[in-house]
């Protein structure tokens, strides 16, 4: 190759490396490299001329070219020339100190360069930098920088040197005015440094092992003096900072007596450099620097700065360390190294120092101290031995500090104290409080609301911290052990540690697991000795409290019922065994259950018979004694957990129970009593229960307690009560006697059943009956409840011993008031259930109630539950009332309902007929229908309860009439599909119920079973989760047994009753009212002809407002029945509705479908309109434009959208296949001519109607097709689209070659007749039918079927008339079809070989081709046909044909260009053996080559299948294999890779074609598309660098060369980037 091409290139990768594509910067970077590599002095010359001959070059280029050389140099430096090495020096340096003014970067790239020699030739290097190095002159800015840069690239090199360069530098020193010149002396000396301690700590490895470090001493020193005398004092923090860290790096290569001389100066001033400087730790990293150089060399004057030492690293250690920052990092861990060194050799002043620093108060600072103070405890175990007792005495402050920053580095120094012995000394249990006292720690946060401080350590993280911390000491040091066992026990009852019991309980099992099983005496706690310790009892009370509420506190209760198993033989000897069996069936349940799940009631029940069996088990009446006493005084630290306190109470009742010192009982009692706050509703509670509990066992005294304290002065307002109350003063009578009143209520139910019923009077109702018109709402609760309390007691009791009860009625009266009184809007309180509940209790007992005063009842208590809100709804918060929990208010609901229940059926007792019972139902009636779900529920299930119980207590003395049957059914019926499945069932057990009164009171015997009633309750699963079908079915059968026994005079009310379910509040209910409705109709319609018009009215109207499909449906039948008798006038009239049809007529022509017989009579009448019609008028589009557009007529619209609508139906299919051909044909015509055509106007609104003409007509096909089961076709045309395509004009050809495709793949034996339908609508006078059906016969012939169902010469023929129709579009078609015999029937081709080639070259030419569509058309089927043409009917064709295609290849058009390469292919087996069809090969192969990167894909496959069929043409075997291997259409294709190997070929096989292929790519250099043009790019490039030398004569590279210049300036940027890759292969 010519040097000067590769000069010319590499002259105009110069000019581009400053492109402004960073892509195309990159490249002409690496190519110049790469020239550079191959030719490093010839590259390298022609960047330095570049560099002279434009001095005025902009910055940022001079650095592109020197970065350049500066790589060349530093991966080629062994094969550079000397002298080349030289002039580069000499280039370097001249770039480096041309401007006297500091140009960073430009400077910079000069100065890497002289670096990058500098590693091989430092000799060199020194001669030129020292000469720009003399003394007296102050040196450029960069001299003194490169020497830096030297100093550290090469060690062993630069050391040698220094000793001379200090000394010519230091008189320089003085003479550096400028800050930058300072900074620049200083970064050097501080590299110089670093250079030479490197080299003395490696001598073995230096070239001079002499050099020692007193060689520098005096010069280091004679700098050190004006570096840190003069220059540390700069206002340029920048200077400072690098002078101090040279003056660091300096230090250890001071004599000692100098260093020692410079410390009282040296230390103050590094310390003062903290103040003016932000960036911290270049300083830090200095002073380490500095105490170390003299710890080392054990200096005695180090002490004098101690205190100034220790106050500024305080300060540093102090700041807050910014973790996502380094620096800071780094700072902070020198700080601590210069404390560690302070530690070794000044430990007593140091210990002081921190110690006393953390009496400061301040957050950082105490933060600080603690980080020394853990750094020094984990570092310098040795020195700190004799501190500990100090340490530990101090660490006390800190600990008081209220902020968690500070406390969190507290626990790390306890833990870090812990690991090394302090905790066993005396104060250490101080600590062990303190950890403890943060797993106690509650939520900072609510949730969603986070911290703005970063730094801030919230509560939940310091809590975890610490259960962590005690964990890790109670499993990982060991000898801890004794100081954690037994005394953690003492913080599990004081309540201020309650949420660290799960982490102190769980470090109790394994420490306590530990003793036990290594059986060490220290596991028996003498708690007489432990003075500290609760005592056992306590312990009990508390583990087993919190047993109850397991999930609070961080859910201690597993943890607790654990900790009690453990501690069995320590509380007592006796619980060992039970607790053993007892204790860990508890513990599963506790395992298999969550906060949620846990049967609270069930759960306590059973603590408390375990807590029973243990006290049976403890048999020591002194023990039980004292615990009950203990529990009581334990009472008051529950007061702000009373669900516990509650329990607690219980508790203690069940002990009580077990105490037999009645002394100890009373006076518990009186305690319980006098100490409780009876302002809290859940203490009343409790206090009651234990109260009761207590009277299991001690009836009387507990009577005679009550009584007792009923009549102390708790009761007077008196001052001295409130002494007696414990200065509650707050306390009000009203809520001291509602305890009194529960405590009764609890005593009735709990005390033995055979001593109660005569204390009930004068003991019980004489105590409560006085408060009875109380208007406290907590007196009234606890009045309730008690009466109820009561009443369950006597129920119980009346069972075995007759009672009258004279006081029932006054109580029902006092009972309903308290109803009346409630709010109707919300149930907060147990009022309604207990007094009903009361009632119903009350009912049985002597004597009875009048009837006003039952009605009455029921009218007060079904009016007062029904309207309650349901019980998700979440009432506002009142004064007085807390709001109820979820669960709570569920309970409550259901206790009301129930009780409800039972006293409708107390009263319907009094009267069970028909009138009774609906003077019952009435009450409930109206709610039957409400719009709220919860109270349909209530009233449908109250109502099922109700009838249920009439038919169970029903018993028939005369036939009377059951004459409210068809109201209760017409009421009662369409609820069974209410949406709410509850209201379903019990709407079903109504019907079966009421059905079989009916038949009950028709006379049938008691046991009597009617089947068809009975198939009523499978019914019921099957609404379980209904869907419409099974719903549907339902109701259907449900209305056959209905009708089958409802008498004739009641059909009536239950028809109207049905037509007002149409319009029910629910649409489930419209539903079944209509299927009910419909099912009667059908059974029992006969009788009620004279309704008919009356309905259909009804019909017409409720459509309009029913928005429910299914109640539509149902219509559209019961409209069915009427049309199978006037079916002409039903269709003209729905005809003639307006479009678009609304929803009620289409359901209504849907529903003609139902009847294949209508339907068939539709359909043909349709098909025979649709022939004769017009299918649109051409309309003016405006007087002025003119213009005119298509509007379909109305008639054959309205049919065709009423068809579509008849085929929804699944029952036309009979029909719809019997007709499938005419049917089809029909739709497809019709299709065709509704294209592009608009909606006629509506007549009232002169709007055009909102109608998809065509949309409607194709709908009406793909409905078709649905019913003529083809569903491959339906699949196919879905997959592929084809529906959305063929109703817009601009897609329906591909519509409805698509319709064609799936027809002749999944339909073929359909269609011959479909062909013979078709067949006339070819000469229609309608172009658009023309089109459709030309393109559908087109299609057809791509498909073999055609042949084997021989229509393949009725589809030829009908294609050879339509080449010369007068529509384009339709010769486009007629084109295609005919070449689509080459796909479909290749055998026939040679039969219409003479017709198909006169009619695709006639193609070819056509001059009326507006888009060149037919041109394509032909080419395409040229291509293919000629896959069968023998080659006789081809041979002469060939080249004729290859000089038509050539001018395609580079059309504009990505179709024409794909069709013409496709053609070429497969033009090629025709001329094979032929020498001038191998000239027209190598004539296009490089047009195809490059056209395999073209930026349309189909272009590219096209490509590749032409070069793959015409590789044995091209003449070379390496190039066919090649073809053949690699260019598969599936495969991608790596065209570097392609291309690379390719030129090889085409050097070795065609080497006398070069000139000729190489010219052919560089007229791509031009064109249109910027893919191709970097194609060609590439392909020169890989010409160039895989051509020999010998081969360079056949290339024209002044060409080559000028085309990729002007390449490289290409407005693409990819083609920028690969005229530059190709550039680089210049060589």
């Amino acid at each position: 190759m010519d040097e000067t091409d590769v000069e010319q290139v590499t002259l105009a990768l110069l000019d581009a490396a400053t492109d402004k594509d960073t892509e195309v910067q990159e490249q002409v970077r690496k190519s110049m490299l790469t020239l550079g590599k191959q030719q490093p002095d010839r590259v390298l010359a022609m960047c330095q001329d570049y560099l002279l001959k434009h001095p005025k070059l902009v910055v940022t280029h001079r650095v592109v070219i020197l970065q350049t050389i500066e790589l060349i140099v530093g991966c080629r430096i062994e094969e550079i020339s000397y002298p080349r090495i030289k002039s580069i020096i000499s280039l370097a340096s001249d770039e480096m100190t041309r401007s006297k003014d500091v140009i960073p970067d430009w400077q910079q790239a000069a100065s890497n360069i002289l670096v990058a020699v500098g590693n091989k030739h430092i000799n060199d290097i020194m001669e030129e930098i020292l000469s720009k190095f003399q003394p007296g002159l102050l040196p450029h800015f960069f001299v003194v920088q490169t020497l830096a840069n030297l100093s550290d690239s090469n060690v062993y090199g630069m050391v040698p040197f220094l000793n001379a360069i200090l000394g010519t530098m230091l008189p320089m020193l003085s003479m550096a005015k400028h800050d930058n010149m300072k900074w620049v002396f200083s970064s050097a000396l501080c590299h110089f440094s670093d250079s030479i301690l490197e080299y003395l700590a490696n001598l073995d490895k230096a070239p001079d092992p002499t050099v020692r470090k007193d060689t520098f001493s005096s010069e280091i020193h004679a700098a050190f003096d004006i570096l840190f005398n003069n220059w540390l004092q700069s206002r340029e923090s920048k200077l400072r900072l690098t002078v101090a860290e040279a003056v660091g790096s300096m230090c250890h290569l001071m004599a000692s007596d100098k260093l020692e001389e410079q410390i009282p100066k040296l230390i103050p001033a590094i310390l003062s450099l903290y103040k003016k400087n932000n960036e911290h730790y270049v300083i830090s990293k200095s002073l380490c620097q500095v105490l170390d150089a003299s710890v080392n060399m054990g200096s005695r004057v180090l002490e004098t700065q101690l205190d100034s030492l220790l106050f500024a690293l305080h300060q540093q250690v102090s700041a807050p360390v910014d973790y996502s920052n380094p620096p800071t990092i780094k700072n902070h861990n020198e700080v601590l190294r210069c404390f560690s060194l302070l530690a070794n050799s000044f430990p007593d002043r140091l210990v002081l120092f921190v110690l006393q620093k953390l009496e400061n108060s301040n957050e950082r600072s105490r933060v600080g101290s603690l980080s020394v103070l853990r750094h020094l405890i984990n570092s310098s175990t040795s020195t700190m031995e004799s501190k500990k007792l100090l340490i530990l005495a101090s660490i006390r402050q800190p600990m008081a500090d209220h902020s968690n920053k500070v406390k969190k580095h507290v626990i790390q120094v306890i833990s870090a104290m812990a690991h090394h012995g302090y905790l066993e000394l005396e104060g250490g249990e101080l600590l062990v409080r303190f950890i403890v006292q943060h797993c106690a720690l509650h939520d900072t946060y609510q949730r969603d609301h986070r911290p703005t401080d970063p730094e801030e350590v919230s509560n939940e993280a310091l809590r975890t911290m610490c259960d962590n911390t005690l964990h890790l000491l109670t499993t990982t040091v060991g000898r801890l052990a004794d100081v954690l066992w037994p005394k953690l026990l003492y913080y599990l009852t004081p309540s201020q540690y309650s949420n660290a019991t799960t982490p102190l309980c769980k470090s109790l099992i394994v420490l306590g697991t530990k003793k036990k099983s290594n059986q060490e005496p220290s596991f028996n706690i003498d708690f007489t000795r432990e003075v500290n310790l609760p005592s056992p009892q306590t312990l009990m009370v508390r583990l087993m409290v919190n047993a109850a509420f397991p999930f609070n506190s961080r859910g201690h209760g597993a943890p607790s019922l654990s900790l009690l198993h453990i501690l069995s033989v320590n509380i007592h000897p006796n619980t060992e065994t039970l607790w053993e069996k007892e204790i860990p069936p508890l513990l599963s349940v506790l395992e298999e259950s969550t906060a949620e799940s846990l049967d609270k009631k069930h759960w306590n029940e059973k603590l408390l018979k375990l807590l029973s069996k243990t006290l049976s088990a403890i048999d020591d009446d002194k023990w039980v004694c004292q615990l009950a006493a203990e529990a009581t005084r334990y009472l008051s630290t529950y007061n702000n957990a009373l669900e516990e306190k509650s329990f607690l109470y219980r508790c203690i009742g069940v002990t009580l129970q077990q105490c037999f010192n009645k002394e100890v009982v009373k006076k518990q009692l009186q305690e319980i009593l006098l100490a409780a706050r009876h302002n809290d509703a859940v203490e009343r509670e409790g206090v009651a229960m234990g109260v009761g509990l207590c009277a299991n066992s001690h009836l009387e005294g507990t009577l005679a307690k009550l009584d007792e304290f009923g009549k102390s002065d708790a009761f007077k307002k008196s001052p001295s009560i409130f002494n007696l109350l414990k200065e509650r003063n707050d306390v009000e009578v009203e809520k001291v006697k509602s305890t009194l009143i529960l405590c009764y209520g609890q005593v009735a139910l709990n005390a033995p059943p055979e001593k109660i019923l005569n204390r009930i009077d004068q003991d019980i109702l004489r105590c409560i009956s006085k408060h009875f018109n109380t208007k406290d709402l907590t007196m009234k609760l606890s009045l309730i409840q008690s009466v109820g309390l009561i009443a369950k007691a006597i129920s119980e009791c009346v069972k075995k011993q007759g009672y009258v009860f004279s006081r029932k009625q006054e109580l029902i009266n006092v009972m309903l008031d308290f109803i009346k009184a409630e709010p109707a809007d919300s149930l907060r309180t147990p009022v309604r259930h207990l007094v009903m509940t009361t009632c119903a209790n009350l009912m049985p007992l002597e004597p009875a109630l009048s009837e006003n005063e039952s009605f009455d009842l029921l009218k007060v208590c079904v009016n007062s539950v029904f309207c309650l809100p349901p019980e998700t709804h979440t009432p506002e918060k009142t004064k007085e009332e807390e709001i109820l929990d979820p669960k709570q208010r569920k309970a409550l609901y259901k206790d009301t309902l129930t009780a409800l229940q039972e006293l409708l059926k107390s009263v319907l007792a009094k009267d069970p007929t028909p009138d009774g019972l609906q003077s019952v139902f009435k009450h409930i009636e109206s709610w039957l229908s409400s719009r709220h779900d919860h109270e349909r529920e209530r009233a449908v299930t109250a109502t099922a309860h109700l009838l249920a119980y009439y038919l169970d207590n029903l018993t028939v003395k005369n036939m009377v009439s059951f004459h409210n049957l068809g109201a209760l059914l017409g009421r009662l019926s369409p609820r069974c599909s209410d949406p709410h499945p509850a209201v379903r069932m019990a709407a079903v057990d109504c019907i079966y119920t009421l059905l079989y009164m009916q038949l009950r009171y028709e006379g049938f015997s008691l046991d009597y079973k009617d089947e068809a009633v009975d198939s009523l309750l499978p019914l019921k699963d099957q609404l379980e989760n209904p869907d419409h079908s099974v719903l549907y079915r339902t109701c259907s059968d449900l209305t056959k047994v209905m009708s089958k026994r409802l008498p004739q005079q009641q059909l009536t009310t239950l028809v109207f009753m049905l037509f007002e379910g149409l319009v029910d509040s629910q649409t489930n209910c419209c539903r079944a009212s209509s299927v009910i409705l419909n099912t009667l109709l059908k059974n029992r319609g006969g009788g009620l002809q004279e309704l008919v018009p009356e309905m259909l009215e009804v019909l017409h109207v409720r459509l309009q407002s029913i928005t429910e499909e299914q109640v539509r449906v149902a219509a559209g039948q019961t409209v069915l029945i009427l049309a199978s008798q006037h079916l002409q006038t039903v269709v003209s009239t729905l005809v003639n509705q307006p479009l678009p049809y609304d929803g009620w007529t289409s359901e209504m022509w849907m529903a003609l479908g139902a009847d294949p017989i209508v339907a068939k009579q539709i359909i043909e009448m349709v098909m025979e309109k649709l022939l004769i019609m017009a299918p649109y008028v051409d309309q003016k589009e405006s007087m002025i434009r003119g213009g005119t557009t298509k509007v379909a007529t109305n008639q054959p619209l309205a049919m065709t959208c009423g068809l579509k609508e008849l085929l929804l139906n699944g029952q036309s299919q009979e029909p719809a296949v019997s007709l499938f051909p005419q049917l089809f044909s029909c739709l497809t015509v019709r299709l065709g001519a509704s294209i592009g055509v608009s909606a006629p106007k509506d007549n009232n609104t002169k709007q055009a109607a909102s109608v998809h003409v065509a949309g409607v007509a194709a709908e009406a096909l793909r409905i078709l097709l649905a019913r003529a089961q083809l569903d491959e076709v339906m699949n196919r045309m879905d997959e592929d689209k084809a529906w959305d395509a063929i109703k817009e004009p601009n897609t329906h050809i591909t519509g409805v070659t698509l319709l064609a495709r799936a027809m002749s793949k999944h339909a073929g034996p359909r269609l011959p007749s479909i062909v013979e339908c078709l067949c006339p609508s070819l000469n229609n006078i309608y172009e658009c039918q023309r089109i459709t059906v030309t393109a559908f016969f087109s299609e057809l012939l791509n498909h073999h079927v055609v042949t084997e169902l021989m229509l393949i010469d009725v589809l030829m023929n009908n294609m050879m008339e339509r080449i010369s129709d007068p529509c384009c579009t339709v010769r486009m078609l007629a084109v295609r079809g005919l070449g689509n015999i080459a796909v479909g029937s290749p055998e026939k081709v040679n039969k219409y070989a003479k017709e198909l080639l006169a009619a695709m070259s006639s193609g070819m030419e056509e001059k009326d081709d507006p888009g060149k569509l037919i041109t394509l058309e032909a080419m395409s089927g040229l291509s293919k046909v000629l896959l069968y043409l023998d080659k006789k009917n081809v041979h002469l064709l060939v080249v004729y044909i290859f000089m038509k295609i050539k001018p395609f290849l580079e059309s504009e058009n990505d179709e024409i260009r794909c069709a013409s390469i496709h053609l070429m292919g497969n033009l090629s087996k025709f001329g094979s053996g032929e020498p001038v069809f191998k000239d027209q090969i190598h004539n296009v192969l490089v047009s195809l080559l490059l056209h395999l990167v073209d930026p349309n894909p189909h272009v590219v496959k096209a490509c590749k299948y032409a070069m793959r069929v015409c590789a044995p043409v091209v003449g070379s075997e390496q190039i066919t294999t090649m073809f053949q291997n690699h260019l598969l259409d599936d495969k991608s294709l790596h065209y570097g890779e392609f291309i690379n190997d390719l030129t090889k070929y085409l050097i070795q096989d065609f080497p006398g074609m070069l000139n000729f292929y190489h010219i052919s790519v560089i007229q791509f250099f031009k064109s249109n598309w910027p893919e191709v043009r970097a194609g060609a790019a590439m392909f020169i490039g890989f010409l160039l660098g895989n051509l020999p030398e010998e081969h360079f004569s056949h290339l024209n590279m002044g060409t080559i060369t000028k085309g990729l210049v002007m390449l490289l300036q290409d407005p693409d940027p990819v083609v920028r980037v690969k005229a530059a890759e190709a550039m680089g292969r210049f060589h």
